[in-house]
């Protein structure tokens, strides 16, 4: 395995395992404490639109019985509504309630104060740009093994 992709995959997990205590930390400050930085993510990735489940699985934000627990306690804790599908009763259409919205605004504009520490350094703009490319062609490889195989 080459090192410059062994390093981006550990990275990735590192980055990932950082972002969440990042939002760990922003949920303490904000006092929530009902919800665990995985959930506060999915309120942020749902956003202001109504989406059914299956759209954040198809997205690939989350996997099956993982969304489905985090979904039940944020319904439970009123960030959430679901509603069913007049069209396909099998279906649950998701909405951020008050509440959730409010935290996504929180999520957003912590993201927002985060970015603007990095937009100030035109050097290290250009380097995450490269960084993205470099990261989407990673995610391709992948998703082209996941739906063909092997080559």
């Amino acid at each position: 395995m080459s090192d410059p992709y062994y390093n981006i995959v550990k990275l990735i997990e590192r980055l990932h395992r950082h972002f969440l205590d990042v939002l760990r930390a922003e949920l303490h400050r904000l006092e929530v404490d009902d919800i665990n930085a995985v959930q506060a993510l999915l309120l942020y990735n749902i956003g202001e639109d109504e989406v059914v489940i299956r759209d954040l699985k198809d997205r690939g934000y989350y996997h099956g019985s993982n969304v489905s627990y985090n979904i039940k306690k944020l319904t439970e804790f009123n960030y959430l509504q679901q509603e069913r599908s007049t069209h396909d009763r099998r279906s649950i259409r998701l909405k951020l309630t008050d509440k959730g919205l409010r935290l996504r605004d929180a999520v957003r504009e912590l993201q927002t104060h985060l970015a603007s520490q990095i937009t100030g350094s035109q050097d290290l703009q250009k380097e995450l740009d490269g960084a993205a490319t470099a990261m989407l062609r990673v995610e391709r490889i992948w998703t082209d093994f996941i739906r063909y195989g092997r080559n």
